[in-house]
C-alpha cells in the first residue's frame, strides 16, 4: 500500500506544479491555442453544420441521434411510453424474484442507511451476475448525466431557442429513452465477467460480440476500437476537465470573485476534488454506485424542490409559462432560426444532458446484477425521462417564470449560463446560490466518478486489465482534476465534446444492426413476466 501511495504522489506532484505554473504564468491559454490547432480539425468534423437557411445551421450528429431514437421508438412499439411503469417496478424490486431468488436475504454495504439491517430499495439479487443492483446502476448511470448540462445547457437553449425550445427538450427526451432501452439490453448481453465477478461491459463488447454473430467481426472490432478511443478522450474532457472548471468557476464566484481564497488557485480546488474522487474510483463500480445510490436521489430532489418552490412561488405565472413553452415551439417571433431552430436548440441540448444513443450509460448499466439483459434496458429507459424531461424541465421553468429568457443572453458560454441560472433561483429564494454552489459541485463530482468507470473501460479494452494498467489510467484521470480546474480550457474542452460525441457513431450503427436481438431480449423478459403474474 505504501509503495502505491508513494507512486501516487510521484506522479501527482508533477502535474500539481505543472498546475501551479500554469496559473500564475498563463501558460494555459497558449497550451489551449496550440491543443486547438492540432486538433480543430477533428472538432470541425464533428460538429460540421449543414446550413438550411441563413440563419438556421444543424449539427449533422444530430440526425442519426433523432433518427436512431424516432426508429427505436416506432420498432420497439412505443416502449419509452408502454414500459414506463414496468421500468418504475423493476426498479423497486417488484420482479426481483424472476432472477431465480426465493428468498429475500441480502448483503447490504456499511454505507447504506438501513431498517433491520435490509433495504430492499437499493442493494438486490446478491449471487447472480453483475456487481451492482438495478437501483445502483441507474444512479451510477444518472450521475454521469444529470449534471451541468441541466443547469448550463438549459439556460442556453432558452436564451437563444427562446421558451419554445423547451418543448423539443422533452419530445427528446422521450425519443432517447428508447435508444437508452437498446444499448442498455445491449450492454448486458453481451458483456465479459471476470473470474473475480469484475464486469466489463459495454459499446466495445456488444459491438464486437454482436456484430461477429451476424459475420461481421471485422466491422465489430474496427468499430469497437474507435469506440473505446472516444470514451477515453470524453471521459478526461468532458466527464473530467470540463467539470471541474465549470464547478470551480461558481464556487469563485460566490465566494467573492476576484475577493475569493480561490481566485487564481485553481489547482488546490482540483488538488481537493482530485483527493476525493480518487477515493471513490479505486474502489470500482460497486465504490462508485455506493456513493452515487446516495449523492443522485439527494442532489435531484434538492434541486427538484428547489425549482418547484420557485414555480408555485409564482404559481400565478405558470400557467402563462408554458403558453410561452407551447407558443414559442410551434409560432416563435423574434428568436434566431425560427421554428426549426427553437427545435435544433432544444434536441441539441437534450442531446448533450441525456446522452442518448452516445453509448457511456450502457457502460455502467452492464455492471447490474441480472440474468434478463432486457430487464436492466428497461430500467435504463427512465434516465433520459429523469435527466430532460424532469431536471430540464424544471430548469427551463425557472427561468421562463423569472424572466431569464431574453436575447440578450443570447451568446451565453456554459459558465455564464449557470451564473445566469444561479441569478434566476436568487430572484426568489436569496440563499439559494450557495445551495445551488453545492449542489453544482456533487453533479460535477458525480459526474467525474461515472465519467472514470466509462473511460477505465475503454482503456482496459485497449490496454488490457492488469493491475498495471488500472491504477496508470486512475492517476493520469486525477491529474487530469487538478490541471482541468487550474486551466483555460476552450479548445480542450471543444474537443472532448466532440469526442463524447464521436461516439454515437459507432455506437449507432451497431444499435440500428443488433436490435433485433434487443427484441428477442425483450420478449424473453416479458414472457417471464407474464408467467409471474399468471
Amino acid at each position: 500500500m505504501k509503495k502505491y501511495l508513494l507512486s501516487i504522489f510521484t506522479l501527482i506532484l508533477p502535474i500539481l506544479t505543472f498546475a501551479q505554473e500554469v496559473t500564475e504564468a498563463g501558460i494555459d491559454e497558449k497550451i489551449d491555442q496550440a491543443f486547438g490547432s492540432a486538433t480543430g480539425w477533428f472538432v470541425n468534423f464533428i460538429f460540421y453544420q449543414i446550413s438550411f437557411t441563413e440563419d438556421v445551421k444543424v449539427y449533422w450528429v444530430l440526425f442519426p441521434l433523432i433518427l436512431g431514437a424516432t426508429y427505436f421508438t416506432f420498432y420497439f412499439k412505443l416502449i419509452n411510453f408502454t414500459g414506463f411503469f414496468t421500468s418504475i417496478n423493476i426498479v423497486r424490486g417488484k420482479f426481483d424474484d424472476l432472477e431465480g431468488r426465493e428468498d429475500h436475504n441480502v448483503e447490504v454495504a456499511d454505507t447504506v442507511f438501513t431498517d433491520d439491517g435490509d433495504n430492499p430499495d437499493t442493494i438486490r439479487v446478491e449471487g447472480h451476475q453483475g456487481e451492482v443492483s438495478h437501483f445502483q446502476a441507474l444512479t451510477a448511470a444518472l450521475s454521469a448525466t444529470v449534471g451541468l448540462g441541466n443547469i448550463a445547457g438549459v439556460a442556453i437553449a432558452v436564451s437563444i431557442g427562446g421558451a419554445g425550445a423547451t418543448f423539443w427538450m422533452i419530445v427528446a427526451g422521450f425519443l432517447g429513452m428508447a435508444s437508452k432501452f437498446v444499448e442498455c439490453t445491449l450492454g448486458v448481453k453481451y458483456r465479459d465477467i471476470a473470474e473475480d465477478g469484475t464486469v466489463y461491459g459495454g459499446p466495445m463488447y456488444y459491438l464486437t460480440k454482436g456484430l461477429k454473430e451476424k459475420g461481421l467481426g471485422r466491422l465489430g472490432k474496427i468499430l469497437a476500437g474507435l469506440f473505446a478511443v472516444f470514451v477515453i478522450g470524453g471521459s478526461v474532457g468532458g466527464g473530467n476537465m470540463f467539470q471541474v472548471n465549470q464547478a470551480f468557476q461558481l464556487v469563485e464566484s460566490i465566494t467573492g470573485g476576484e475577493a475569493s481564497f480561490f481566485h487564481g488557485r485553481g489547482w488546490l480546488f482540483g488538488l481537493i476534488m482530485a483527493i476525493l474522487v480518487g477515493i471513490v474510483i479505486i474502489g470500482g463500480i460497486k465504490k462508485i454506485a455506493k456513493v452515487t445510490d446516495k449523492i443522485v436521489p439527494f442532489m435531484v430532489v434538492i434541486y427538484v424542490a428547489a425549482s418547484l418552490f420557485v414555480i408555485f412561488a409564482n404559481y400565478d405565472m405558470i400557467g402563462n409559462a408554458f403558453m410561452q413553452i407551447f407558443d414559442g415551439a410551434f409560432s416563435p417571433e423574434g428568436v434566431a432560426g425560427g421554428a426549426v431552430g427553437v427545435l435544433v436548440q432544444g434536441f441539441r441540448r437534450a442531446a448533450f444532458s441525456n446522452e442518448a444513443g452516445i453509448g457511456s450509460a450502457s457502460i455502467a448499466h452492464s455492471a447490474v446484477k441480472t440474468k434478463y439483459a432486457a430487464s436492466e434496458g428497461m430500467v435504463a429507459l427512465l434516465e433520459p425521462f429523469i435527466d430532460t424531461v424532469v431536471v430540464c424541465t424544471m430548469t427551463a421553468l425557472v427561468l421562463i417564470i423569472t424572466g431569464n429568457v431574453t436575447a440578450a443572453n443570447s451568446g451565453l458560454n456554459d459558465a455564464d449560463a449557470i451564473l445566469l441560472t444561479s441569478g434566476a433561483f436568487e430572484s426568489a429564494i436569496s440563499w439559494f446560490p450557495y445551495v445551488l454552489t453545492i449542489a453544482v459541485v456533487l453533479f460535477a463530482f458525480s459526474t467525474m466518478i461515472s465519467w472514470s468507470y466509462y473511460g477505465f473501460q475503454g482503456w482496459a479494452y485497449l490496454f488490457g486489465r492488469t493491475k498495471r494498467m488500472e491504477y496508470a489510467y486512475k492517476i493520469m484521470f486525477c491529474g487530469f482534476v487538478i490541471i482541468g480546474a487550474a486551466a483555460s480550457l476552450g479548445s480542450v474542452i471543444g474537443f472532448s465534446d466532440a469526442m463524447i460525441f464521436a461516439m454515437m457513431v459507432p455506437n449507432m450503427i451497431g444499435l440500428v444492426l443488433l436490435a433485433p436481438k434487443v427484441k428477442e431480449e425483450l420478449s424473453k423478459y416479458m414472457d417471464a413476466i407474464k408467467s409471474k403474474k399468471t
